[in-house]
């Protein structure tokens, strides 16, 4: 890493580590997007100062803002490509700021956009798109938390075009154009103010994405501004909302129901943006691109937040991860739920579970559902069979024919019917793997030779020897469309591989992420086959020590799930869904402390040492016993201890393989068979047979693996790290 502690420091809470007395507080001063930017100056003891942009006096856009001897300026007349302010004082240069200026729609360093895109600017409520970057004008909308007991979901009388799923149950529309209602509610915000739970809504297209904002207004009063927090209003907090999933796009998608109710509550401001679901595109790069736009339009609009958290569970939590890691300073603290690490070593997994399901069915041997759960790694085989096996017994993701709904089926590929159609495979959301010159094809990363499938369970003695021949045997491989050929493996292509750890794709716990205070909680399911694991959540910790050698910046939490109704019932997943949205809530604003108290803590140390000494105490790493009892414990994926016997964190097939816990391994390194690696006996006759499933060796998980390297981080750039994502861009071309 290149990042110094300083630098990275800085980084974290959204400051230059050189900043001189100009500097962009809008965004990264290469990052700008739209013709304005919000510019702060430290202003000069010399009076006879002016502030030049592209030649031109912009110095009577200065203003004081509250309580700061600083002036901020929203400057318009940002053109595309290089701008440059200058500070002159008694007519001679004293300083110069540099900044890009970037179109409203984007791109600025996701690289290559994804063509055909469908808008779907009317299934969000903002009505036709004027564009073919699915721009619409902005709408804002009032409502109401009632105190009436039938206030329900979805009422939307007089107001016309209101945006679907704009309501949560208990809310009801409001007009200002009319009387306050007598039903209106009132909440008490953080910083102690009783007013009106009224919201306000705002919607709006940023770079090619719906976005969502929401906080409290009182209709009539003036809205925060960059110069000014109003009363009764925004507490001067954002939080970022992530959703999961994970799909290949070429969509705007739809934001669905955004109820963030104890947060906005409190005078939180909350948004989010339909490309920072994952379910509408799977790609951390265009969702990191889409935070920084959407809080750049925020703060120009309503000043510069004292933090950026974020929160969101699954595909949501690989983006924090991934932006944290690859964009130091857009989340100054993240909260995440069910996390996986990222999603390209995550995809694994479905894709082990449907080769190993193949090639047990095969087989001519009986399988007992133990020896299923044994070789999966996972608490039960139904983790693999009912959560990521879909039809043909393969997870469609893999598939280039696994399109949305929306798009229109003659553009889809079809290898006899339309061989040059779109492919929605998982290779084509991220342009950074590259392309094969020789056929014009995505370089696809998957590949599973020498992976000797089943070694834990062989050497524990959970399947004899026939049953992990056999299986190693009949272990298969994907063919360009998706389809499996048992029997022969796969082999990644290394270059994509490289690309891969180059450009941040795999969350290697470096840049960052270790920086900034992690929450990482989760409601135990591992015997539910659910597929958001804990070993996730280990992976993580495994990712941050091999990286840095410390993990204290990031706290494990393990709750029990609600038991009273059964979670595979509609009730029960209702239940399931409020219990932990009232959980991730509470733990958000233990994140605002945390990250309030490291702002106050003025002794010199490192980012670590700060981040550690300054956790509350309502988040000490452990679990919570089904009892209720609090058990206070590091976390740990091997050792003993309480929480391990009460929440057990089995593994994956890639673990039960005898894979590392850091799970990064994308293509191993290979070795010789060795018989020593064996535990249990193998016959000369099963030992040959290996021989020929491994002509080149078998995974050497005591080396790193083929292509397996940390990405370089930039120390220069305030906010995303557009060293790297550059080099995405440069080097990739659209890939239909």
């Amino acid at each position: 890493m290149v990042i110094s502690s300083m630098a990275s420091c800085c980084l974290a809470w959204g400051l230059s580590a050189d900043a001189g007395a100009l500097r962009v507080i809008s965004s990264a001063a290469d990052a700008v997007s739209g013709d304005d930017v919000l510019v702060q100056l430290e202003p000069p003891s010399d009076p006879q100062w002016r502030v030049m942009l592209n030649g031109r006096d912009v110095s009577q856009a200065f203003r004081r803002s509250e309580n700061s001897a600083s002036l901020i300026a929203l400057v318009s007349g940002i053109k595309p490509g290089r701008n440059r302010f200058e500070l002159r004082i008694d007519g001679t240069s004293a300083e110069s700021l540099e900044l890009t200026g970037h179109p409203k729609e984007g791109p600025i360093f996701s690289g290559p956009r994804q063509m055909p895109f469908i808008c779907q600017t009317s299934m969000n409520g903002l009505g036709p798109a004027l564009d073919r970057n699915c721009n619409a004008q902005t709408r804002i909308y009032y409502y109401y938390k009632s105190t009436a007991p039938s206030a329900v979901s979805g009422e939307r009388s007089n107001v016309p075009d209101a945006a679907p799923d704009a309501l949560a149950e208990g809310f009801k529309i409001y007009d200002p154009s009319k009387p306050v209602p007598a039903d209106v509610a009132q909440t008490l915000t953080s910083d102690g103010r009783r007013v009106s739970y009224i919201v306000r809504r705002e919607l709006g297209t940023i770079n090619r994405a719906v976005y969502d904002i929401q906080f409290l207004h009182q209709p009539g009063s003036p809205l925060p501004t960059p110069w000014a927090r109003q009363a009764g209003s925004w507490n001067g907090r954002l939080i970022y909302v992530f959703g999961g999933g994970c799909a290949a796009g070429y969509r705007q998608g739809t934001l669905g129901a955004m109820s963030e109710d104890p947060l906005i509550a409190l005078g939180y401001a909350v948004a989010t943006s339909t490309l920072n679901k994952f379910i509408n595109l799977c790609n951390d790069e265009v969702s990191a691109e889409t935070l920084s736009m959407v809080k750049e339009h925020f703060t120009k609009q309503y000043g510069a937040p004292a933090y950026t958290i974020g929160k969101g569970g699954s595909g949501g939590a690989v983006q924090q991860l991934l932006i944290a890691q690859n964009h130091p300073g857009l989340l100054d603290g993240i909260v995440t739920m069910g996390s996986f690490p990222d999603m390209l070593t995550t995809l694994v997994m479905p894709v082990d579970c449907a080769l190993l399901d193949d090639a047990m069915n095969t087989s001519t041997l009986a399988w007992s559902n133990e020896q299923k759960s044994a070789v999966s790694g996972f608490a039960t085989w139904r983790t693999c069979k009912n959560t990521w096996l879909s039809y043909a017994r393969m997870p469609q993701i893999v598939r280039p024919d696994n399109c949305d709904p929306s798009m229109d089926r003659t553009l889809i590929y079809d290898k006899q019917r339309n061989p040059t159609g779109v492919k929605c495979d998982y290779t084509r959301e991220w342009s950074a793997l590259g392309r094969d010159p020789s056929t014009g094809s995505a370089r696809r990363p998957l590949d599973n030779i020498g992976v000797q499938y089943g070694l834990l369970a062989f050497n524990s003695g959970q399947i004899d020897a026939e049953h992990f021949v056999v299986l190693n045997e009949r272990m298969g491989g994907y063919d360009p469309d998706g389809n499996i050929i048992t029997g022969a493996r796969m082999e990644g292509d290394v270059v994509a591989i490289r690309n891969a750890y180059r450009n941040g794709l795999v969350l290697t716990g470096g840049g960052g992420l270790r920086d900034i205070p992690i929450i990482d909680w989760r409601t135990y399911t591992d015997d539910l086959a659910d597929n958001h694991v804990l070993a996730g959540s280990m992976m993580i910790r495994a990712r941050l020590l091999a990286a840095s050698g410390t993990a204290t910046n990031h706290v494990m939490l393990v709750l029990p799930r609600p038991e009273l109704i059964p979670l595979w019932t509609a009730q029960g997943r209702q239940n399931l869904l409020a219990n932990n949205a009232q959980t991730e809530s509470r733990f958000v604003r233990s994140m605002d402390d945390w990250l309030g108290r490291i702002e106050r803590d003025e002794r010199f140390s490192s980012t670590a040492e700060r981040i550690s000494r300054n956790r509350p105490e309502d988040v000490s790493e452990g679990c919570r016993a089904a009892d209720g009892r609090w058990i206070a414990e590091a976390a740990s994926y091997s050792e003993p201890g309480e929480c391990n016997r009460q929440y057990p964190p089995y593994g994956t097939p890639r673990l039960a393989a005898g894979g590392p816990v850091t799970g990064d391994v994308l293509k191993c390194a290979l070795k010789p068979i060795d018989r020593r690696d064996y535990e249990r006996p193998l016959s000369s006759a099963q030992l040959a047979r290996l021989q020929a499933v491994f002509p080149v060796g078998v995974c050497d998980y005591d080396r790193p693996g083929v292509g397996q390297e940390q990405p370089k981080y930039s120390p220069t750039s305030a906010m995303p790290r557009h060293a790297v994502t550059s080099r995405r861009s440069a080097t990739n071309a659209v890939l239909p």
